[in-house]
């Protein structure tokens, strides 16, 4: 997963026509911080996240989209292994329309892996 990620920012910087001193410039960051974000050897701050957003014009989810992929298998397996709510517990009403809204989100994400329109 994140040898995924750290190939589609060098794949997004190269296409932009930026070097890495120019991101890093851009990032407020020491050169060497997006050799070793492009490498996998580093994770991005969500502040950077945001900034390689803006920079490339492109939106989280596009940008890193192994990482939410994986994130929904990742998710897919621990919700069929949740356990039941108490049974007098007030917020169980809202759990469950949680988990209903949350295996839809998966679904449509399952669409988008496979090639649907979701």
């Amino acid at each position: 997963m994140i040898h995924e990620f750290a190939l589609d920012l060098k794949v997004a910087r190269r296409k932009a026509g930026l070097t890495q001193a120019d991101c890093a410039h851009l990032l407020g960051v020491h050169p060497s911080k997006i050799s070793l974000l492009e490498s996998g050897k580093a994770t991005p701050t969500m502040r950077e996240l945001t900034l390689l957003s803006l920079i490339y014009g492109k939106p989280f989810e596009r940008l890193f989209s192994g990482v939410v992929l994986e994130a929904g298998h990742e998710l897919r397996e621990r919700v069929g292994t949740l356990p039941g709510s108490p049974k007098r517990w007030l917020g169980r009403f809202n759990r469950t329309r949680t988990l209903r809204n949350l295996a839809e989100r998966l679904s449509a994400l399952d669409a988008k892996e496979h090639g649907g329109a979701a």
